[in-house]
C-alpha cells in the first residue's frame, strides 16, 4: 500500500506527526524561537508563550507511560486554571454503554439553550486526554455559551483503533437524539478530536442518523495534516532529501487505514464534505494544522458547505487550552456564537439573510 510505503519512509523525519496536538511540547523547534512574538498578540498572549515553552515536554523514547503521565500533569493543571476562570457543575455518567462527562454553567443552562447540548471530542493524539483534557474543553464552552456539554470518554489508541472513537460518540449522539432533535445538537473537539468529530459525522450517517446541527474541528480536519504549515511550525524537517509528508495520519489509531478511506478522512473527499453541517474550523496562526484547516475550508466553500474559519496569528497548535489570556477567551466566544447561530437552524432552507450575521 502506498500509503504504508510513505509511512516507513517518514516514520522517522516527522514522528511528532504522531502526537498530533502537543500544546505543552510545542512543534519541534518552536517557531517563536524563529521568528519574532507576533505584534498581534496581547501582552497576556506573549507571557503565555513563554509559559508554554517553558512547559516543553522531554524526549521520552517512545515510552507511552511516561507521555500519558505527563500530559495527564499537565491537563489537571489546565483544568486548574480552567476550574478558577469558570464555575461550571460537572458530573460523570454513562451513555449507550459510553462513559461521558457532563458540563453545564451554574444554574442549568440558559433559556436559548434548555433544548440545544454540544458533544465534546477531547484531543490528545488519539493517546490520552479524558478526564481532565476533556474538561479543559468542555468548561470555558458551557461557560461562556451557556449550554450543556457533554464530553465523550472514547476508546484510546494504542488499545483500541479507528474507527473506535467514531463508534462512540455516534453511540452518545444517538443517546442524545432521544432528547434533542438532531439540529440541535453540535460536536467539536480539539485537534485529535477535531479528526475525530468530522469521522463521527461521517460514521453517523452511515448508521442512518440524521446529522447534526452543526461541528467544530479545531486544531484539526478530517484529514491528513499537509501543506507549509508542519514545516513552518517546526513539526516536520525541511532541507535536502527531505521526505514528503505522508497521505494518511501516522498516529496507532489509524494504523492500516488507506488514506483513500472516504469514511476515515472524509474532509478529502468530495461526496462526504458535501454533506457535512456547518463547519466551524479554528487554529492558532503558527499551528501545524492551520494548513490542512485552510484547505478543508476552501473544500467546503466550494460544495457550498457553510464554513467559517478562524485563524489568531502568532498562536500555536491548542492554544486556548490556556485561559489565561484575551485571544482563548475570543476563541471560546467565537466557538460559542458559531454554535448559536447554527444549532437548530436549516443552512439549506433559511434565508441568506440569515446564514451569517
Amino acid at each position: 500500500m502506498r500509503a504504508r510505503s510513505v509511512l516507513a519512509s517518514v516514520a522517522g523525519a516527522v514522528a511528532g506527526l504522531a502526537l498530533l496536538t502537543d500544546p505543552a511540547r510545542g512543534q519541534g523547534p518552536s517557531p517563536t524561537s524563529v521568528l519574532p512574538p507576533s505584534n498581534q498578540l496581547s501582552a497576556e498572549a506573549r507571557a503565555v508563550l513563554l509559559r508554554i515553552e517553558a512547559a516543553k515536554a522531554p524526549d521520552f523514547k517512545g515510552d507511552l507511560s511516561r507521555q500519558k503521565a505527563f500530559y495527564g500533569a499537565f491537563n489537571d493543571e489546565r483544568l486548574a486554571e480552567m476550574r478558577r476562570g469558570f464555575k461550571v457543575v460537572e458530573a460523570h455518567d454513562t451513555l449507550n454503554g459510553v462513559p461521558v462527562d457532563t458540563v453545564e454553567p451554574i444554574g442549568g443552562a440558559s433559556a436559548r439553550n434548555k433544548d440545544r447540548v454540544l458533544i465534546n471530542v477531547h484531543g490528545g493524539a488519539f493517546l490520552w486526554g479524558a478526564g481532565s483534557g476533556a474538561l479543559v474543553e468542555a468548561i470555558p464552552i458551557a461557560a461562556t455559551m451557556g449550554v450543556r456539554v457533554v464530553a465523550v470518554d472514547y476508546r484510546l489508541a494504542p488499545e483500541h483503533r479507528y474507527p473506535a472513537a467514531s463508534e462512540d460518540v455516534a453511540a452518545v449522539y444517538r443517546a442524545l437524539l432521544a432528547r434533542y432533535p438532531a439540529a440541535n445538537i453540535g460536536i467539536y473537539g480539539c485537534s485529535a478530536g477535531g479528526v475525530i468529530t468530522a469521522q463521527a459525522v461521517a460514521w453517523i450517517r452511515r448508521q442512518g442518523l440524521p446529522r447534526p446541527g452543526a461541528i467544530g474541528t479545531l486544531c484539526g480536519t478530517g484529514a491528513p495534516y499537509s501543506g507549509d504549515s508542519p514545516y513552518l511550525a517546526g513539526l516536520a524537517p525541511t532541507g535536502p532529501g527531505t521526505p514528503p509528508l505522508p497521505d494518511v495520519l501516522p498516529t496507532p489509531y489509524m494504523a492500516g487505514v488507506s488514506h483513500d478511506d472516504a469514511a476515515a478522512y472524509p474532509l478529502t473527499s468530495d461526496a462526504e464534505t458535501a454533506l457535512m453541517p456547518p463547519t466551524l474550523l479554528l487554529a492558532g496562526g503558527r499551528d501545524f494544522a492551520v494548513s490542512a484547516l485552510s484547505l478543508a475550508h476552501r473544500r467546503l466553500a466550494r460544495l457550498g458547505v457553510e464554513s467559517d474559519l478562524q485563524l489568531f496569528d502568532g498562536l500555536p497548535h491548542a492554544f486556548f487550552v490556556w485561559p489565561d489570556m484575551p485571544e482563548s477567551k475570543e476563541a471560546y466566544a467565537r466557538i460559542a456564537s458559531f454554535f448559536d447561530r447554527w444549532l437548530g437552524v436549516d443552512p439549506l432552507s433559511s434565508p441568506p439573510s440569515t446564514r451569517r450575521p
